[in-house]
Parts: C-alpha cells; sequence; structure tokens
C-alpha cells in the first residue's frame, strides 16, 4: 500500500503503524529503507524475517535529529560529535558504544550500534511523528530481500514485499546509494562502508583523519550494514570491465547470438546488437549513484542474461559507487 509521503495523514498513519510493532517502508536521501521500532525487538524480528537477512547482520538506526543518538549510544567520541554537527541530516552513519540495555536487536547482538540522522524530508517527519508516539528510533535498512539490489523508488520496495506493507512515496532517492558508514568506536574514525561523502571530506568535517580499515591496526572491526563481499546483486551476472576491454568485449559479442546483455557505459558503444539492451552512464559520480540501482533493476526486468558496465574512474569521488559495482560483481574479480 503505497501513500504520498507529503501528506501528514500518510505520516501519522506510517507512525502509528511504527508504534504498533508493524513495519513500515520510508524514503531516505540515500535508498528506500524498511523500518521498524529499534526499541522493539519484536518489531525488529519482524525485519530480519520479511528480509530473509541474517539476525547477527546488524541494521542502522535512523533518529530524528543529533539528540536521538543518545537514546541508543554512550560514550561518543568529540570527532564523531563534530561528524554528525557537519553532516547531519545527510547520508552519514556513525557506529558507536551501544547504550547497555537498548537495541541489541538492531546491533546483531554487538556492544557497538549504527545511527544516522537522515536528509530526506518525509524520513525526518516520520520519526519526528513516530517520536511524538513513542518510538525514540526506527531500525531501517534498504527495503529490499537480503543482498539483492537496493531501491530508490516506492514501486521498488511494493515489487519486493507483501501487497500490505504501508510505504510511502517521496519520491525517487536523491543520493541513490547507501550512507558512508563510519566506525567511532576506536582512536581513530575508520571508515566501513564508502559512500558520497569522501573519507577526504569526512576527513576535514571531522576534524581527524578517516582512515581505511587496512590503515588501522588491529583491523578487527564491528559488523556493519551493507558490508559482505557479495550484496547489492540483481539475479543476472555482473561484469565490470575497463572501456578498453568493453569495447573489445562488446565488439566480439556483435555477432553472437541470443544472449541478452545490458551495457551501462559513458560512450555510445561502436557497434551495436538488437539483443542488447543499452543505457548510458552518467559522467558524474553523483548522477550516476542516483542511477545505479534504478539501471540494474531495469536491466533486471527486462531479462537480460548478464549486465557488463563500464568501470568507474580511480578517483576517490567515484569509491562508493566502485564499492558497490564490485560487491554486485562477486565473486567476479575487475576485470
Amino acid at each position: 500500500m503505497i501513500l504520498p509521503g507529503d501528506a501528514p495523514a500518510s505520516i501519522d498513519q506510517a507512525a502509528q503503524a511504527l508504534a504498533n510493532g508493524e513495519l513500515v517502508g520510508f524514503p531516505t536521501e540515500t535508498v528506500y529503507g524498511l523500518g521498524a521500532d529499534a526499541g522493539n525487538d519484536c518489531a525488529v524480528a519482524k525485519i530480519f524475517a520479511a528480509k530473509g537477512r541474517p539476525s547477527d547482520h546488524p541494521l542502522i538506526v535512523h533518529v530524528a535529529d543529533a539528540q536521538g543518538v543518545h537514546d541508543f549510544a554512550c560514550d561518543i567520541p568529540d570527532f564523531a560529535k563534530e561528524l554528525m554537527a557537519q553532516c547531519w541530516p545527510g547520508p552519514l552513519t556513525l557506529i558507536l558504544p551501544r547504550r547497555e540495555g537498548v537495541g541489541l536487536a538492531s546491533a546483531g547482538g554487538q556492544n557497538s550500534i549504527g545511527v544516522r540522522c537522515p536528509g530526506h524530508p518525509v524520513a525526518l517527519a516520520l520519526l519526528k511523528a513516530a517520536r511524538g508516539l513513542g518510538v525514540l528510533g526506527v531500525s531501517g535498512p534498504s527495503a529490499n530481500r537480503f543482498g539483492r539490489v537496493s531501491p530508490t523508488t516506492a514501486l521498488h520496495v511494493a515489487s519486493e514485499f507483501d501487497p500490505s506493507l504501508l510505504i510511502l512515496d517521496g519520491g525517487p532517492c536523491p543520493v541513490g546509494i547507501e550512507s558512508s558508514i563510519v566506525d567511532c568506536t576506536r582512536s581513530a574514525p575508520v571508515v566501513l562502508r564508502p559512500g558520497m561523502l569522501s573519507r577526504l571530506a569526512l576527513s576535514r568535517m571531522g576534524g581527524r583523519q578517516v582512515l581505511t580499515p587496512q590503515e588501522f591496526v588491529p583491523s578487527t572491526a564491528p559488523r556493519a550494514s551493507g558490508t559482505l563481499a557479495s550484496h547489492y546483486a540483481p539475479n543476472a551476472k555482473v561484469r565490470i570491465m575497463e572501456a578498453s576491454a568493453l569495447a573489445q568485449a562488446l565488439q566480439a559479442a556483435s555477432t553472437a547470438s541470443g544472449q541478452r546483455i545490458g551495457v551501462w557505459l559513458q560512450s555510445p558503444p561502436a557497434t551495436t546488437a538488437k539483443h542488447w539492451v543499452v543505457r548510458p552512464m552518467a559522467s558524474t559520480p553523483q548522477a550516476c549513484a542516483q542511477a545505479l540501482f534504478a539501471t540494474l533493476r531495469e536491466f533486471e526486468s527486462l531479462g537480460v542474461t548478464e549486465i557488463w558496465i563500464q568501470a568507474p574512474p580511480a578517483d576517490a569521488a567515484w569509491d562508493g559507487i566502485r564499492d558497490r559495482l564490485l560487491r554486485a560483481a562477486a565473486p567476479n574479480a575487475l576485470n
């Protein structure tokens, strides 16, 4: 059941559903989430069941503002507070020490918990209305079956779950890939999942250098959402190739018959075939991220057997996109 997210009555209905222990699909600036009352472990269990997600794979708790983080986390370091002040509301999740006795199911049994304040007006309206009903935070992984392509429209969510699921429609997600995740439980901030906020930008805003897991010793990190080697994967096999290798592969495939291929690249191919579905890839990381999951879902809906994608540029602005594509292609390596 899709409701207009800009209607106050829809927000009230969704907030009441959360307070009643039910699930709600809701938009954020990154992707659509499948939400439940983070303080209600029975409600959170419904998320794991609906998605087919392992219960030890943690969820992200969404809060209405930075003050709400204290309902779920404690001993917050200064660099995390600075990142909240600079980046929230926005596409950044912080892994923080979990307050004892709260959010155990959302944390996947860990002593840490992921928290963020989303930068979407419908999500914020829902969180504020739900807080008025006693829901202090909303656990909200992406609203899709576990490991599959993330949803960036309300219709994507509706295609994944039972028609009875209440979904707030906030339009296409403007960012398009999931939030950056920064672990703040150690002596230095460590990025666990890249997003559209780069490490350089996060380092500048937080006043501390944000490290990669490889740069931090010891390397043991809390489990975090969306960091499995294989994730965000369509049914079709995904291959990622540099531009020259992709051109050669297309040339070789132009005389083959029967294989329906989805092709996502920045420049039109020199040769085409009627059994190819070709889509242009945007030249900026922001536009490419916004289209990424919708493009994968379109290829899948058109019945392609393989998806061939031009490898994104190597600079840091494309890290989040490269991460999602490599996980979609796993266990295949970058060609």
